[in-house]
């Protein structure tokens, strides 16, 4: 069967190279829109998208005074994604850090959280 369809990127490696805080191209022009309410980024797999994010959601905590972020992703493997990073160490102003309480991706761990998955009945 003939692929339906094709995606080819051209492919320089500066994709990889990172500027003065650590981002990568996309990430750096990603992050020039942060001030935006909704933002879509498209880009290929690998490309950096959960760490644009994560520059964004620390700009408009530190900056912008959003209190917290929430990431909501359709399965566990991409929330490991979100992991806690030490963004700071690339010249980034902050770390991403995770609280392991509400990390619904980890497997096992703390029944306090199953309330999140149960219905209640009746």
């Amino acid at each position: 069967m003939p692929n339906l369809v094709e995606v080819n990127y051209q492919q320089t490696g500066q994709s990889t190279n990172t500027d003065e805080l650590g981002m990568r191209e996309m990430q750096a022009r990603a992050y020039e829109s942060r001030n935006a309410q909704y933002l879509l980024i498209k880009a290929p797999p690998a490309s950096g998208k959960s760490r644009a994010l994560m520059f964004m959601a620390l700009d408009k905590m530190n900056n912008q005074g959003v209190a917290k972020t929430i990431v909501a992703v359709p399965e566990r493997s991409i929330g490991s994604s979100f992991a806690s990073t030490e963004l700071s160490k690339f010249g980034f102003h902050s770390d991403w850090k995770v609280n392991n309480q509400w990390n619904l991706c980890t497997p096992g761990g703390d029944a306090g959280r199953d309330h999140c998955f149960q219905l209640d009945e009746g």
